[in-house]
């Protein structure tokens, strides 16, 4: 059945502490500083208490509810919250006709908020849409899936998209500092040490409930201890997990990254899987990762495995579409498939001595008869004059001279035995023989 009721009546003593510290208002909000800018849509709905329904897209733990919480108390609408995991489509026609009946008796509009609303059917979105059509309640969706893809188009055209964005490490030190000295919350009754911060900070990613959920966790442990302030051991003690010392900004972030990167290029995807491991749980960005893994595939596996590459940006795709922590996965995967890959390093090695031999005035004029001919005067120029079409050519390769001049017996790309990089290396000495003339 749907609930109703306020968000804020809830709030209890007992409480958890991310219930107990739920914003009140939009200044309170942490984070979304594009959703709290002064004449942004959501600030105009709920100061000009414009009947307006939004859909809410973003991680979790990024204050979806909690909007949803504001624009019913600061509106001074009824809260009506229909879970999208337990409810049909029975309990969204009773919470609208409910919100019908409230309008009838000249009673309050109603925010009516659907979490994870992409766990809906097609069939329980559409039982939402008369509601939204007819202004009987205020819709707030909230997914945190691509709603492009997850959302039916008619409900996805009656609402105003807001997304929502990670928090940062600093909103989320905001967020436990909020909770240290809030009346709310702990109101100064316990401390909480720099590196115990740290630790909360990035076991949260993101997610400022998660964050003031560990939160809790510790001072009850500190408490029990006697402890008048939350230390490191505590705080790894109480979330049952050790900090990985890491600094994002310093010396580990570069040497795990190189180590990650040596163990793939060695060929050792066991040691690249622990590296990996290690940055993922220092909550490394993946995005970074990622790049990384594109960067390599053609440094260091090249054309000994043409498929390479392709995995590590379908990785660095599947980060940016589906996020942390699943993504872990396709990072892994790319990973191991960099790392158990056949190696050659023909490819930086040829761009790199083509951009050497530009950089030291190797250029030379380009051939005549490679020059663009297409424009009126060019052939009078010469321009295009004796150039052989391949096609017309036995197996498709022509004689003819390329490079300019200067650099004609260059030869930067020299390919491995290695792999599939094996086949190029025979191919290329044939057509090589052919191109320059033996």
């Amino acid at each position: 059945m749907p609930s109703a009721g306020s968000l804020g009546a809830n709030t209890h003593a007992s409480a958890p502490l991310a219930v107990r510290m739920r914003p009140r208002t939009i200044d309170e909000l942490v984070g979304q500083q594009q959703l709290r800018a002064a004449g942004s849509p959501l600030r105009r709905l709920i100061e000009g208490d414009q009947s307006m329904s939004l859909l809410l897209w973003g991680p979790p733990g990024t204050g979806k509810t909690t909007i949803a919480a504001i624009v019913s108390q600061q509106t001074r609408r009824r809260f009506v919250e229909v879970s999208a995991v337990a409810a049909g489509v029975k309990e969204v026609r009773a919470a609208i006709d409910g919100a019908r009946a409230e309008l009838a008796r000249g009673g309050q509009e109603t925010v009516l908020f659907v979490d994870e609303v992409h766990r809906f059917t097609k069939a329980q979105q559409d039982a939402l849409l008369p509601g939204v059509e007819n202004r009987w309640v205020t819709l707030i969706a909230a997914t945190t899936e691509n709603p492009f893809f997850s959302v039916i188009s008619p409900l996805l055209s009656r609402s105003l998209l807001l997304r929502l964005q990670s928090l940062t490490d600093d909103d989320v030190a905001e967020v436990i500092d909020q909770a240290l000295a809030d009346e709310r919350g702990m109101a100064g009754s316990t401390a909480l040490d720099d590196d115990a911060r740290a630790h909360l900070v990035r076991l949260a990613g993101g997610d400022a409930r998660r964050a003031l959920t560990y939160l809790e966790a510790a001072a009850g442990a500190a408490a029990s201890n006697g402890l008048e302030a939350i230390d490191l051991a505590t705080a790894e003690t109480a979330v049952d997990q050790a900090a990985v010392r890491y600094d994002r900004q310093g010396d580990q972030h570069y040497d795990v990254i190189s180590a990650f990167i040596k163990s793939i290029r060695g060929s050792d995807p066991d040691a690249a899987l622990h590296y990996l491991a290690r940055m993922i749980e220092a909550g490394e960005d993946p995005r970074f990762i990622a790049r990384r893994l594109v960067v390599h595939a053609s440094e260091d596996v090249g054309l000994a495995d043409p498929t390479a590459l392709q995995a590590a940006v379908a990785a660095a795709q599947a980060v940016q579409l589906i996020g942390m922590p699943e993504a872990r996965i396709n990072l892994a995967q790319a990973t191991i498939h960099l790392a158990v890959a056949p190696k050659s390093n023909a490819v930086i090695t040829a761009i790199d001595a083509a951009i050497a031999d530009v950089k030291a005035g190797r250029i030379g004029q380009v051939p005549a008869h490679l020059r663009d001919a297409h424009y009126g005067g060019a052939k009078d120029l010469g321009h295009g004059k004796g150039y052989a079409y391949p096609h017309d050519e036995p197996f498709g390769v022509a004689e003819q001279q390329y490079l300019p001049d200067v650099l004609s017996d260059a030869a930067y790309y020299k390919p491995t035995s290695l792999g599939a990089e094996a086949g190029v290396k025979e191919r290329w000495e044939r057509v090589r023989r052919i191109v320059r003339g033996g």
